[in-house]
């Protein structure tokens, strides 16, 4: 049946910033369908584990931050010490600092760099270990539609999200032939925190909504099915793809 091949029952996946917003939307989801998860933040949120041990999935919270790239390296090694492995890893943890380009300051180009692109670097090194060995394995990075423009106020963070995409394409490029599938889902303007101060800008917010073909912003459920698919054996034919979740705001 073909609903089967979206099953993820007995894997294990790994979600970074999975405590909230866009993060925890796809790790219930992943639990939904079948997972255990771990989810990686600075601090846990009892309510993602209340939910997801009552679908009966397997729940750890590692805290890290990835700014700092010494708790980087540790979070699968510690995470497969208590879970037993990794089989999905998702890179969705980010940041993003907001000023004009010629005040963008270099304390938030590292910060943001580190967090947005080091981080998924080391951790996809890390996971892709663990996945070699068995010759399988999904791994999944959060981009953004600015991978694919240039954004406002955000020079820092347009820059990580385009780099995410080449180390996607790169990773997909190294590890296709050996079963494991790499791919980036790029949403545009969704209600999250990392977008509150443009979601309190009426006139910023309401140019968002008239210029998205779909006449809303999205949800962070509007993504979470999309991570099932790329994390499931129904992509097992799809690397090195960034789909874009953005009510066709690149379409337009």
């Amino acid at each position: 049946m073909i609903l089967d091949k979206f099953r993820l029952d007995g894997k294990t996946a790994v979600v970074t910033g999975g405590t909230k917003g866009i993060g925890k939307a796809i790790a219930i989801a992943l639990a939904e369908a079948g997972a255990d998860i771990a989810v990686v933040s600075r601090s846990p949120q009892p309510n993602i584990e209340k939910v997801i041990l009552g679908l009966g999935r397997g729940y750890m919270h590692h805290a890290a931050d990835l700014a700092e790239r010494e708790q980087t390296r540790n979070v699968i090694p510690a995470i497969v010490k208590r879970m037993g492995d990794v089989d999905i890893l998702v890179n969705n943890a980010g940041i993003i600092r907001r000023s004009p380009a010629a005040e963008h300051s270099e304390g938030d180009w590292d910060s943001t760099l580190e967090t947005d692109l080091t981080a998924p670097f080391i951790l996809c090194q890390a996971a892709g270990r663990i996945m070699l060995k068995k010759g399988k394995g999904k791994i999944i990075n959060i981009a953004s539609v600015l991978a694919f423009q240039g954004g406002i106020n955000v020079t820092a963070y347009a820059s990580a999200k385009h780099g995410v995409v080449g180390l996607t394409k790169a990773f997909a490029n190294d590890w296709a032939s050996k079963g494991i599938n790499v791919n980036a889902l790029a949403p545009s303007f969704f209600t999250t925190e990392l977008t509150e101060a443009i979601q309190k800008d009426p006139e910023r917010s309401q140019s968002i909504t008239a210029r998205t073909p779909a006449g809303r912003w999205g949800t962070p459920d509007d993504i979470a099915a999309a991570a099932v698919f790329l994390a499931s054996p129904a992509s097992d034919y799809v690397h090195g793809v960034v789909l874009p979740v953005d009510g066709g705001w690149l379409a337009w």
